[in-house]
């Protein structure tokens, strides 16, 4: 027998004490990955408002860090995750980008029930566009919770050599509402966006003293 055939053929089978079966190797190999920890908290956001306000460029914006100058309108509805930590909980943010065309309102209604966090857009250099927050607010009445915060925004600071509608304008329709907020900002310039989130979102995770997630489903739990 040829013994140099022989101790290839044990080589390619890995006999014969190779050092490709060291034990430290093995030992890494059979290491399970950690799994992340998994949300404390779930949260579902809607954004609103009129065609062309810059609903999605507010939402790619926070979730993404990313601003399109020329961003298609939404057709239907469209939406992110977005994971951030809070008061030193992991809150998971599932934020739906509605289309503001009245076509589609039949299909964006149906958002407006699970949302526990509204927020309602205008442009502050179109007019029509703060004119039809009457409009935003008949849709929220009719199909949101009345548990939901809400949170008015003029968008577009950027354009403010633009401006039609004065700062003290949105705060005036803001007060009117009761507990509703309200900000001004710019997704281009990225200006006051991840404060208008983390501010809605503290203010829904402030009213409720104790949450239980039970099945991917909350439950609230009242203080004794």
């Amino acid at each position: 027998m040829d013994h140099r055939y022989d101790i290839a053929r044990r080589a390619a089978a890995g006999g014969g004490g190779s050092g490709n079966s060291s034990p430290a190797l093995g030992a890494q190999s059979r290491r399970r990955k950690v799994p992340p920890r998994p949300a404390d908290f779930k949260l579902q956001i809607i954004i609103i408002g009129a065609r062309g306000v810059g609903k999605t460029s507010l939402m790619e914006r926070f979730t993404d860090d990313t601003f399109c100058e020329s961003c298609k309108s939404t057709v239907g509805v469209d939406f992110k995750i977005k994971t951030v930590e809070l008061r030193g909980k992991k809150i998971r943010l599932q934020i739906w980008d509605t289309a503001g065309q009245e076509r589609f309102n039949s299909i964006t209604s149906a958002y407006y029930r699970g949302a526990k966090g509204i927020v309602i857009v205008y442009d502050i250099t179109k007019q029509e566009t703060f004119e039809d927050l009457a409009k935003w607010m008949k849709m929220i009445d009719k199909y949101a919770s009345e548990e939901a915060e809400l949170l008015l925004v003029g968008n577009k600071l950027d354009c403010e050599s633009d401006r039609v509608i004065s700062k003290q304008q949105g705060e005036r329709f803001a007060s009117r509402i009761s507990g509703m907020r309200f900000c001004e900002s710019s997704a281009k310039d990225n200006f006051n966006v991840d404060e208008i989130f983390l501010k809605l979102v503290d203010d829904i995770i402030s009213k409720v003293n104790l949450f239980k997630f039970i099945s991917n489903k909350i439950v609230i739990i009242q203080p004794d």
